[in-house]
């Protein structure tokens, strides 16, 4: 195969990370040369954020087809344009919810470090070779390392964050021991180059089914997928919320990023591996919502329907098609914008009760209404309801598992998502039907966090009323990527 030249146009595709570094830079040195309101650090950074997506959207779209720059390092195609267009929105609404959040809402030190997650992220979705896409994945877990554990006074935060940090190097290195076998037996580190030989054989079965295993081993961390699930729940109760809210979204955008670069144009040639993600889908799915049902601590119950909604990303995934693909693509962003709703409301909750137990939503409803109607939304599109975002995720996963023949996997999904609506209304009753405490006042709801449960909220239902346009580009990136 041979790789693109370098040309200075190569330089707009790689333009948004840039702007990124400049981004961090900028906010350092606002935060170290105190030359504004610390409180202007978080909203520089999400405008930041939003500017360049704009810049993004204008400069840096790909061609129809992709192709391989920067030395075939780097595949520039639709789908790493959407996955970095969702990680840098991510980003920005993160850094909205951190405004008011006590220890990290005036810490310039922390925004950095969340635009450097950001830009590990980009580089996952668009990594041609597995030596950039590693230092990619190492660039983002660092980063989420230290935003889990950053309030050093708080116990559960450097407990979260040193647990993240011991499962996760352990993950990375027995998937960095899986691209090592791939590279001993094929000579090459490019995906697409490995993918032509394993392609012409040669190569024994038993090698790419062995690295395939390695390699779902560290992925499978990234995503919350079961057995690989367990960090999941006490790290996202120990990490600020803000924490939580973008490693359950973007960084489990990030691990199917890499699941589809790897096995979908690295080792489709030798699909051995298939049958083990089938089984992970439905047991992630199960698990997921069964523990969630004995959940009185919000952060918890959010933690194992996250694990769920992994689940249901895979089945998606293991259609291995490209409406398979699609469907995975807009399941993702989907639920980066119903979850992110979800914890913002929690943090806007927490930061008036102190109080992250289901029991002591009581009454919110009466106490804040469009902050009770807000969670009722993304409780809604979570649980796959019409017309919200969730519902089409689900039934577009479900049509191409369909499709390929995986129809016991789909009634294991159905089930699920029965399971699923039961234990958000539980909490939506809390919510709605509960009488408030005595003497519970209303819950202030700052401009910039209004600002992004507003977006977020409309974002659902754009996805849910309008999905055709957004599944249309969905399927466009999934072409690419095949």
């Amino acid at each position: 195969m041979s790789f693109s030249s370098f040309e200075p146009a190569n330089m707009l595709a790689i333009l948004p990370e840039m702007a990124l570094v400049l981004l961090a830079a900028l906010v350092m040195t606002m935060d170290v040369a105190k030359i504004s309101n610390r409180r202007n650090l978080g909203l520089t950074t999400a405008i930041g954020f939003f500017a360049i997506m704009v810049v993004t959207l204008l400069f840096s779209q790909p061609a129809s087809a992709g192709e391989l720059i920067w030395g075939g390092m780097i595949r520039n195609d639709l789908a790493a344009f959407i996955f970095r267009l969702i990680f840098m929105f991510a980003g920005a609404i993160t850094a909205l919810l951190c405004l008011d959040v006590e220890e990290i809402g005036q810490r310039g030190d922390f925004y950095a470090i969340l635009i450097g997650a950001v830009i590990g992220m980009n580089f996952m979705a668009f990594s041609a070779d597995v030596i950039m896409l590693f230092l990619a994945m190492e660039t983002m877990s660092v980063a989420a390392y230290v935003m889990a554990g950053f309030v050093l006074t708080d116990k559960k935060s450097a407990e979260a964050g040193l647990k993240y940090l011991l499962f996760g190097a352990t993950a990375s290195a027995v998937m960095l021991f899986g691209f090592t076998l791939l590279f001993g037996f094929t000579g090459e580190t490019n995906i697409y180059v490995i993918a032509e030989v394993l392609s012409a054989g040669g190569v024994p079965v038993i090698v790419v089914l062995t690295a395939a295993v390695l390699v779902i081993v560290g992925v499978g961390f990234k995503i919350a997928a079961v057995p690989f699930h367990f960090w999941a729940p006490d790290v996202y109760e120990g990490a600020p919320t803000p924490v939580t809210a973008f490693v359950s979204t973007a960084s489990k955008t990030a691990g199917f990023a890499i699941l589809a670069r790897i096995f979908l144009a690295g080792l489709s040639a030798v699909d051995d591996w298939l049958p083990m993600l089938i089984a992970m889908a439905a047991v992630t799915m199960t698990l997921g919502n069964i523990v969630a049902l004995a959940q009185r601590n919000i952060k918890r119950l959010l933690a194992y329907s996250s694990i769920a909604h992994a689940g249901y990303a895979l089945v998606g995934f293991v259609a291995l098609s490209e409406l398979g693909t699609a469907s995975m693509i807009f399941y993702l962003m989907a639920y980066v914008v119903t979850n992110l709703a979800a914890f913002g409301v929690v943090i806007l909750f927490a930061r008036a009760s102190g109080s992250n137990e289901i029991a002591d939503y009581a009454g919110l409803s009466r106490r804040s209404p469009y902050l009770a109607l807000a969670m009722l939304v993304a409780f809604l599109s979570l649980a796959g309801m019409p017309p919200f975002g969730g519902f089409f995720a689900k039934l577009f996963v479900f049509a191409a598992a369909i499709e390929a023949g995986l129809i016991w996997l789909v009634v294991v999904g159905a089930l699920n998502v029965i399971i699923g609506l039961y234990y958000y209304l539980i909490v939506l009753k809390v919510v709605y039907v509960t009488p408030k405490p005595e003497g519970a006042g209303p819950i202030e709801v700052p401009r910039a966090y209004g600002f992004a449960l507003g977006v977020l909220s409309v974002g659902i239902l754009v996805l849910g009323t309008v999905a055709g346009p957004w599944f249309d580009w969905a399927l466009a990136a999934a072409e690419g990527i095949f």
